[in-house]
């Protein structure tokens, strides 16, 4: 088990590696990495609210709740308090999961083209939320986002167009994206629960799941 005190990115980079927080039950209140990326990731009994709020009103709040502690930090309740106190907004609590550099490049027969200037609706979505973005479109109607996300880590995601679907095309992207970052770093990948899809193919691809986030957005 690692120590959650420190920094978010100290705190992912153990997670990363397989080493987590102590299942004790209890929150880390650790400062936001940068003004743009606040919010919650709840690992194993144990959660980390990076904010540059005053963490005892994080406890406080957390304290006044009416739900198992354990959930406290992802209740909708909570979530919606947090936002209400910094002014941000969220989209919806995500499974993270990340998975090791791949060395070589991506299997040729995905036809990656990188692409200079992208308009396609997820990567200028992309753009608001990471830095360094790259794009790629694949010859099987696929798009592979790569950028620098929350503490500096790389993130990925893609999109499959529905006459692509069924085919193995999101795995085949999911895969390519652990060729596309540096050797012996990591790539980090969030998706909506319900989305069964994209949960498959990150996990057919060789991603392993550490927690379930949710990120707060300037607005």
């Amino acid at each position: 088990m690692a120590s959650a005190s420190g920094t978010l990115g100290t705190v992912l980079d153990a997670a990363a590696r397989g080493s987590f927080p102590a299942p004790d039950g209890a929150t880390t209140v650790v400062p936001q990495p940068g003004h743009r990326d606040a919010g919650v990731i709840a690992f194993t009994a144990h959660s980390v609210v990076f904010t540059d709020e005053d963490p005892r009103w994080v406890r406080s709040t957390l304290e006044s709740l009416d739900c198992d502690p354990l959930a406290a930090t992802l209740n909708a309740r909570f979530l919606a308090a947090f936002m209400d106190r910094t002014g941000r907004t969220t989209d919806t609590v995500d499974l993270l999961t990340v998975a090791p550099a791949l060395p070589g490049g991506p299997a040729p027969e995905l036809g990656l083209r990188e692409l200079d200037d992208p308009d396609h609706p997820r990567v200028a979505r992309a753009r608001k939320r990471r830095d360094d973005v790259r794009v790629w479109a694949s010859e099987g109607a696929g798009v592979l986002v790569i950028g620098r996300g929350v503490a500096g880590r790389w993130e990925t995601a893609i999109e499959v167009g529905e006459d692509a679907r069924h085919r193995g095309l999101g795995r085949a992207l999911a895969r390519a994206a652990r060729h596309l970052v540096p050797d012996g770093d990591v790539v980090w990948a969030q998706q909506a629960p319900g989305n069964a899809r994209s949960v498959r193919a990150f996990q057919a691809a060789g991603y392993r799941s550490v927690g379930a986030e949710a990120l707060l957005f300037a607005r």
